[in-house]
């Protein structure tokens, strides 16, 4: 199956005009050899979020004492909120961090889709490493091939071994990945310096926050080769402060972006882009883009195709509606329904409904319904997802990040 399209991203240093991508899948339509015309469309690989909790996508954000000098009297306070309980209707977490448990399987699968709807076709799950049968139940790749820690300051509590040997598990090869900094306080500002005592800074190590780094460290980062995560929205929530980003790029720092989940984070990856639009300007369209795709890609130890886009080979697409001239601020402009073709790994996940119509040897189970004028397909049923938890509080949940 081929589509021409508009404008085609290859990746951030390279974009075609009336480009035609072969669709590298065995489930499309390859009776013809004609192309289908996208007039108005911009291609680019998907969007990777490299930091989210999936089963903590819930809403309301938590934080009644906010700012906080460190995310973790955040973590002691969220569960004194009204959305912590309010999730422990549906499930209540005994501690084992089994998130193949029912409830806790449904949940992380409604995470998911807040990323689906946002144009990502991977995103990494931090929370401990589960079977692989939770990963298979996921409409989009989630990243099972990493070594984690949740803090030095609060160590593994949520499951896992102690930073050090799971460093060694990840025998250099898998991401290490791991909050530091999250904060402003002496606690915070220390963490950095007792993970690099631990022999961690390494350059497979993914460090999300960072808030509390200083220039010198973050230089320290980009010797080593380690990778930067960036979760504004929630580092303004949580504690009004940020990570020094005109550092890290002066640096050359491998950064990449994360939501984390709602319960202190944005809506989704779009809504991050309009957080870092409203801060800082003057980072550029393409640069933000670098950091969803390349960046996100060498820091999560992904296949190059995961990157960049191949037009020869389209195993993984994102098709979006053309608004913008430009196609990097194209995509700052992204809407849940101006997602005209989601492809991962060859399989199609969101979409026009019509083109489903293409891919007629899809095996999956694809829902329908409508967004604004429009009817898309997308994979699986967020919809029953939705009833279920109706169902479990006995009145009707909206979450933002649905688009129906």
């Amino acid at each position: 199956m081929k589509l021409i399209v508009s404008q085609c991203v290859i990746n951030p240093d390279e974009v075609r005009a009336g480009q035609e991508l072969n669709l590298a899948t065995d489930i499309a339509d390859d009776a013809t050899e004609q192309s289908i015309e996208m007039p108005r469309s911009v291609a680019y690989v998907p969007l990777i979020n490299s930091h989210d909790h999936l089963v903590g996508n819930w809403v309301p954000r938590a934080g009644g004492q906010r700012p906080y000098p460190n995310s973790h009297i955040w973590v002691e306070d969220m569960k004194d909120s009204f959305s912590f309980h309010e999730r422990n209707k549906f499930w209540l977490n005994d501690g084992s961090f089994d998130l193949l448990e029912p409830a806790a399987l449904i949940i992380a699968r409604l995470g998911a889709y807040k990323n689906l709807f946002s144009g990502c076709g991977t995103v990494h799950d931090h929370a401990p490493l589960q079977k692989d049968e939770y990963y298979d139940a996921m409409p989009i790749n989630v990243p099972r091939r990493f070594r984690q820690c949740h803090s030095i300051t609060m160590g593994n509590w949520w499951g896992g071994n102690p930073p050090e040997q799971e460093m060694e598990l990840s025998k250099g090869e898998m991401p290490f990945v791991i909050h530091l900094g999250e904060g402003i306080d002496e606690i915070t500002k220390g963490e950095f310096a007792k993970f690099k005592e631990q022999g961690l800074l390494r350059d497979n190590v993914l460090l999300i926050h960072g808030i509390a780094f200083t220039p010198a460290q973050i230089a320290e980062m980009a010797d080593v080769g380690a990778s930067l995560c960036w979760c504004p929205t929630s580092n303004y929530y949580l504690i009004g402060k940020t990570m020094d980003i005109a550092a890290a790029l002066k640096h050359q720092v491998n950064v990449v972006i994360g939501t984390d989940s709602t319960m202190s984070g944005g809506v989704n990856l779009i809504a991050e882009f309009a957080t870092i639009r409203e801060h800082f300007p003057d980072i550029p369209a393409a640069e933000l883009f670098r950091m969803v795709t390349q960046n996100a890609a060498k820091a999560l130890r992904l296949h190059p195709r995961y990157g960049a886009l191949n037009p020869e080979d389209t195993q993984n697409l994102l098709l979006i509606d053309q608004i913008e001239k430009d196609p990097f601020e194209n995509l700052m402009e992204l809407e849940m329904k101006g997602i005209q073709l989601l492809l991962v790994d060859g399989i199609p996940r969101y979409g026009d409904s019509w083109l489903l119509d293409h891919f007629p040897e899809a095996d999956a189970e694809y829902t329908i319904f409508r967004t604004g004028n429009r009817e898309k397909f997308v994979i699986g049923d967020p919809m029953e997802i939705n009833d279920q938890i109706d169902a479990a509080l006995d009145y009707h949940k909206d979450f933002p990040f649905l688009p129906f």
